[in-house]
């Protein structure tokens, strides 16, 4: 979060509050960061416990829509299978030219090949379609569907730019987001939103004011949860270290995450190679051939309270530079070499 207190008193009290019972419910932030020191990984043999709890590797469909499209759920749920992959976050639930089929078969493949589906994403709003296939415009439908694929979280990778970019245009998206969570919780769902790096910009009017910490501080910590993509939240850290007269207002991803580790059921694990020359401060690669340490921030996330049960790590690239199964294969193959400190 930022070192500088926002100028807006209830919102800079909501996030001292939240912040304070995160850290309590498990160790101390401090504490986790000092056993989180940073230390290089290699593509090596493993020795030891894995870092990665058992049952909790997915991945973003996202990442393999060209195979989806052409091959089908079936063929991709297979390979998924072969790599180790325990869970999968859907990005729609059709597949083109493979042919349509009904949630409960797409449920059905997602089971016989072993995988469980954790969770999907779904736009925001489209408010020029009142038919949109969105949650300001279909909420019963888009949950309706989540529920039909048993589906313990249901949420949208839009941002809460709905209304703007300033501090009470972030409240009203927040109050929609409210909307949304409490009805999911009536399903036994989990809402969510997921962020990239616009998500840490500051507020057009309050440029002392981080929008991400107005999205913590106004939704409900009950009703509305995070799926930290953690590759834009580096991009976040890079763009956005500095306001717009240079005034440095630095942040750490994993600090949000270890003052409110129950805020985090899902991350999206996408890695990124240094390059201060580009506009993100990163070029995206295959998980564990960047230089983001996952080491370090699966170590520490899993070692807040309930951190090897409650927390789900979704493997993604956006645009896969050879083959997306490659990606699929090679990421998750770095992943399970991750040992526990100690082992």
């Amino acid at each position: 979060m930022s070192r500088r207190t926002p100028v807006d008193a209830e919102l800079a009290h909501k996030l001292s509050r939240r912040s304070m019972l995160g850290v309590a419910a498990g160790a101390t932030a401090a504490a986790l960061l000092g056993a989180a020191a940073p230390n290089a990984t290699a593509r090596s043999k493993p020795h030891g416990d894995p870092l990665l709890p058992p049952g909790r590797l997915g991945i973003q469909l996202y990442t393999l829509r060209d195979k989806v499209s052409t091959l089908g759920f079936d063929k991709v749920f297979a390979e998924l299978e072969a790599y180790g992959y325990d869970e999968v976050e859907y990005a729609g639930y059709t597949q083109g030219s493979a042919g349509a089929l009904t949630l409960a078969q797409l449920k059905q493949l997602t089971r016989d090949h072993g995988l469980k589906g954790i969770g999907s994403h779904v736009g925001y709003y489209d408010d020029n379609n009142a038919n949109a296939y969105t949650f300001a415009q279909n909420l019963t439908k888009v949950l309706d569907d989540a529920q039909a694929l048993s589906l313990k979280h249901i949420g949208t990778a839009s941002g809460p730019f709905r209304y703007g970019s300033t501090v009470d245009a972030w409240k009203r998206a927040a109050a929609d987001f409210n909307t949304y969570g409490a009805a999911a919780r009536k399903r036994g769902m989990k809402f969510y939103q997921h962020n990239h790096a616009d998500e840490f910009s500051f507020a057009t009017d309050r440029p002392d004011v981080r929008l991400y910490d107005v999205l913590l501080a106004e939704t409900d910590p009950d009703l509305v949860f995070l799926e930290m993509d953690i590759y834009w939240a580096y991009v976040g850290q890079f763009r956005f270290g500095k306001r717009a007269d240079g005034t440095p207002d630095t942040f750490d991803p994993l600090h949000y995450v270890l003052k409110q580790p129950d805020r985090y059921p899902l991350f999206h694990v996408k890695d990124g190679e240094h390059d201060a020359a580009a506009r993100d401060g990163y070029r995206m690669v295959d998980v564990g051939d960047g230089d983001i340490d996952y080491k370090s921030f699966l170590s520490a996330v899993t070692r807040t309270h309930g951190g090897r049960r409650d927390h789900h790590w979704q493997v993604e690239h956006d645009q896969p530079v050879v083959d997306s199964f490659t990606t699929a294969r090679r990421s998750a193959a770095y992943l399970h070499t991750l040992r526990r400190k100690g082992c």
